[in-house]
């Protein structure tokens, strides 16, 4: 209670202080202002101060003199005081926490005092924003329009402090050192010695495991290089002594990761299991091992993820002072707020779990589709609510994790937003939407704004997840129809349009556009054949033939993306060049012919039917799949593939060949067996021999390289109406691929017969 009233007392005296009196600091091309710094400035202060006057010079012209302190008891003239000075010291600072800051005004006088680290250099740039009217957008340089009078008018003395002490948006502006200090953003680089997973960092399986196995996780009674042994006491001093060795190199790294690796799997040897069962929990062994290394460093902070197998909070064990726990939310979606969010239960619980044994909570959140960075990906009204019901948690630091270096849909706009939300999550989101929208595209704003609204309210009334790992051939018949992407595409068009002579906002404007480019491409390669695929009917009717204009859309696009900075179309995906590549692959190849085409096709077996597709027709509908199984593959999830053609008539068959998909990532295999049988009348069937079979033989040995693999049938000339393809499925994964919740998958795109 006092120190409520201490603040309300604070922000009074601040608000008496002349708010109304305009403040001239250039006139006429003079000023009579000087900038002072502490006696002893620190870096930042200097740094701070130097920021300020270039502006300053850059805006009027004019380059005050920068001056520490004392300043002379008969010295008449203005001041601006920057950092920690003794003016700013006659103003209470206390309530200024963190890297906070205090804009604040004494006369004529302004003090810009941040607490500690680049809070300084957050007040000048804050102060810069508001009162100079400036700009910094990602990657760009400010834009600034010489004045003859510099005038801060309404000014308002004001404290500000950071809802959280670490604040991450991992778009491309991070790559740009000004847009991070101007937006008050950070980088883990910065911060942490060692980032994320980092088990094999600190005992490397590489030097290790040949000559002590015992070092890592016992998985079915095997040591294998997956994890470490959590209770072998030796395994804590090699990882002890390895930290030690890199907090010496890095003397200045803030925090350290000490996590379990990327995999679902843990040690379950005898002492790990007991341990285990005591916490109700795999995470209690993790837990204890991290304690027992922090405990070695009780001066450094150590940061530890809850992730998969360690996202349950143990029963017993809390972590100590100096540990962190960094939650993820990486299985819930993002089509209502967290709190609203079904999917997000299972997060809700284990927060709010952890939150019962530490006040030391971060979080790893994800703000883009990382199998399609730039799919339209409508995430934005929900952001201001997730970020305050972490706040209200108690968490203290924040990765919002993005695109990374590669851009990625309205990646200007989500690191914006971000950024603002992380330092202040009560702010009007919507303000700052129509604040973005306004100073990044100008007259083309209010269309950009529309285009917004429209594609956030049609994907919220589709009542479609809004899945990180989705696709925006998914929503071929929902708010990503050929209709909307036409709407929301003439909105666009009116946008460039307001712009049309203003080549940079029309740059920033095709930006947005290539998120709708990239929906219509890939889509096209689902209708292939149909109305809004890549393919088109030949004058004939014989067949079909690409679309003439389809090689050079494909071309602009790569062309437009590459400009854009897209580095990557998914995490760990191909380039623009390298997706130009394979449409080239699609366009040499054409349109093969098919007996089969759009013939039916009865299943005795059901398919998943998660993954985009047209249902059973998808192995007769003209279109083959890539290396992406979630769309044109029919999956089978632990059932064999059982798929009766018929074609209606009988004709004259000589060969039958089909492609099935080797992605061991994601579980999916090469079918166990295959066989053909075909048959004129539909109760005799023959079986037809596979040149292709001894291809199936080493389908299980470890690998992760994906292929679509073809198998040919050659069938003795015959006519034939039927045809049986089977496919068996493994029994169970292979131990290199276990899931405790997973089963084999076996995946098939089209049947041809010829």
């Amino acid at each position: 209670m006092m120190r409520f009233v201490l603040t309300i007392m604070i922000s009074l005296m601040l608000t008496s202080c002349n708010r109304a009196a305009d403040l001239v600091l250039v006139s006429k091309g003079h000023s009579a202002y000087t900038i002072i710094i502490p006696a002893e400035a620190t870096a930042n202060e200097k740094k701070a101060a130097g920021i300020l006057q270039q502006y300053i010079q850059q805006l009027s012209g004019i380059r005050l003199p920068i001056q520490p302190e004392p300043v002379s008891a008969t010295s008449k003239s203005p001041s601006i005081y920057v950092g920690n000075t003794e003016k700013a010291q006659s103003f209470q600072v206390g309530s200024v926490n963190g890297e906070g800051y205090l804009l604040t005004r004494q006369d004529n006088n302004l003090v810009l005092y941040g607490r500690h680290g680049q809070g300084v250099v957050y007040a000048v740039y804050a102060f810069i924003e508001k009162y100079f009217h400036l700009f910094k957008g990602a990657g760009e340089p400010v834009f600034i329009t010489p004045v003859r009078d510099l005038v801060v008018t309404g000014f308002t003395p004001a404290i500000s402090n950071p809802a959280f002490i670490y604040r991450q948006a991992y778009f491309p502006a991070s790559q740009d050192a000004e847009y991070l200090s101007w937006h008050k953003l950070q980088q883990f680089e910065d911060l942490w010695g060692i980032w994320g997973h980092s088990y094999f960092k600190l005992v490397d399986s590489a030097i290790y495991f040949k000559t002590h196995p015992e070092y890592f996780s016992a998985i079915d009674s095997i040591r294998q290089p997956v994890q470490l042994c959590m209770s072998n006491e030796k395994v804590v001093e090699i990882a002890i002594a390895a930290l030690k060795k890199r907090m010496e190199k890095f003397p200045d790294a803030e925090y350290w990761s000490v996590s379990a690796n990327d995999d679902i799997n843990y040690c379950t040897c005898e002492k790990c299991r007991a341990i285990q069962k005591e916490e109700g929990s795999a995470s209690g062994a993790h837990l204890r091992f991290v304690n027992r290394i922090a405990a070695a460093f009780p001066d450094k902070k150590i940061t530890t993820l809850a992730y998969q197998y360690t996202a349950e909070p143990p029963a017993k064990t809390k972590p100590l002072p100096n540990v962190f726990i960094m939650l993820s939310t990486i299985d819930a979606y993002r089509s209502a707020p967290l709190v609203q969010e079904a999917s997000a239960r299972l997060f809700m619980k284990q927060i709010k779990g952890w939150r019962k044994l530490t006040g030391n909570l971060m979080l790893w959140d994800y703000n883009t589709q990382f199998t399609n960075y730039l799919s339209p990906f409508p995430d934005l009204f929900f952001l201001a609510d997730n970020i305050r019901f972490y706040q209200s948690l108690g968490v203290k630091g924040l990765f919002s994790q993005g695109s990374g270096e590669s851009y990625s849909d309205l990646a200007e706009l989500r690191s914006y937003l971000l950024a603002k939300l992380s330092w202040d999550p009560q702010a009007d989101w919507r303000q700052l939407i129509e604040t973005f929208c306004s100073q990044y595209y100008g007259a083309a704003a209010p269309f950009i704004r529309s285009y917004i609204d429209q594609l956030q309210e049609a994907a919220q009334h589709s009542g479609r997840p809004i899945d990180i790992y989705g696709n925006p051939v998914w929503e071929y018949n929902t708010y990503l129809s050929p209709e909307k992407i036409d709407a929301y595409s003439t909105i666009l068009d009116k946008a460039a349009a307001a712009v049309e002579n203003d080549t940079l906002k029309k740059a920033r404007v095709e930006r947005v556009r290539l998120s709708l480019e990239y929906t219509v491409l890939q889509q096209s390669r689902f209708f292939g054949p149909e109305k809004h695929g890549y393919l088109e009917l030949l004058p004939n009717q014989s067949g079909y033939r690409v679309k003439a204009l389809w090689p050079g859309k494909v071309e602009r696009f790569g062309a437009a993306a590459t400009r854009a900075g897209v580095r990557e179309l998914s995490e760990g995906g191909l380039s623009p060049d390298a997706y130009g590549q394979e449409w080239q692959g699609l366009f040499e190849k054409g349109w093969q012919p098919n007996l089969a085409l759009h013939a039916a096709v009865k299943l005795a077996t059901p398919f998943a039917p998660e993954y985009t597709n047209k249902g059973p027709l998808t192995l007769v509908d003209g279109v083959t799949g890539n290396h992406d199984f979630s769309y044109n593959w029919l999956c089978f999830y632990g059932q064999d593939m059982i798929a009766t053609i018929d074609m209606g008539e009988t004709k004259t068959v000589s060969n039958i060949h089909a492609a099935f998909l080797d992605d061991p990532k994601h579980h999916i295999f090469l079918p166990a067996s295959l066989q053909v049988e075909v048959s004129a009348d539909g109760s005799r069937y023959e079986a037809v021999q596979s040149t292709y079979m001894n291809q199936l033989g080493g389908a299980l040995e470890e690998h992760y390289n994906i292929h679509r693999i073809v198998f040919d049938f050659s069938v003795p000339e015959t006519r034939i109406r039927y045809i049986r393809f089977s496919a068996k499925n493994h029994a169970a994964l292979p131990k290199w691929r276990y899931h405790p919740n997973k089963k084999p998958m076996i995946a098939c795109d089209e049947i041809y017969v010829l």
